[in-house]
């Protein structure tokens, strides 16, 4: 069972990676910037839930990972830059509808439905291949053949820092909320905000 894999652990050995997702997690990055503009764009909910959604995407990245589909995806250099146009694609299409939405009452909930702002989250962390990468070459760190199946390890590992950065991603969407109700009807151009930021996490994966 995974459970026994991850008790073979050395407790200082789980600290230390635990202490390192989370600083990881804590750094601003794609996924921070993203869950931060929806919370600019529609509220402390919606915040919340677009960082619930990337979260759910790390998971299925993990899953890939722990089967080995990670690496058969890093292994093939078109499926990654199809992966990344597409994700970037995806955002452009965010800052547009973001763009023409037109002025934003702050008091208001969001248009979208929870499940819409999950599966928002979700699209943006998927399309994004460089989780893949970086899952590959972090997680493998702290496997030993001796404490079980290394996919259980990575399975395990994987869905701890899954969650430290879901809950990372959830304030920083639940900071960028609150800033939207903080600055009230002074600014008619949150919408315009978001949707900068959105283009600019575009540009960020394409060329970066």
């Amino acid at each position: 069972m995974i459970w026994d894999t991850l008790a073979n652990f050395p407790m200082q050995q789980l600290l230390a990676f635990m202490a390192g997702a989370l600083v990881l997690n804590l750094a601003p990055g794609q996924d921070v910037f993203f869950a931060s503009a929806c919370g600019i764009q529609n509220g402390p909910r919606a915040g919340v839930l677009a960082g619930f959604g990337v979260g759910l995407g790390v998971v299925c990245h993990v899953g890939m990972a722990a089967v080995g589909l990670g690496a058969l995806v890093a292994a093939h250099p078109g499926a990654l830059v199809a992966i990344k146009y597409a994700g970037a694609a995806y955002l452009l299409f965010l800052a547009w509808k973001s763009w023409t939405a037109g002025q934003v009452d702050p008091r208001a909930r969001s248009a979208s439905g929870p499940w819409a702002i999950i599966r928002r989250g979700a699209l943006s962390n998927l399309l994004n291949p460089k989780p893949v990468l970086f899952l590959l070459a972090f997680l493998p760190q702290f496997t030993r053949a001796d404490y079980g199946p290394v996919w259980q390890q990575i399975l395990a590992l994987g869905l701890m820092f899954a969650l430290s950065g879901m809950l990372v991603t959830m304030g920083y969407g639940l900071a960028g909320g609150l800033a939207r109700q903080a600055i009230g009807p002074r600014l008619g151009i949150l919408n315009r905000i978001a949707a900068v930021m959105f283009a600019g996490l575009a540009l960020r994966l394409v060329w970066k």
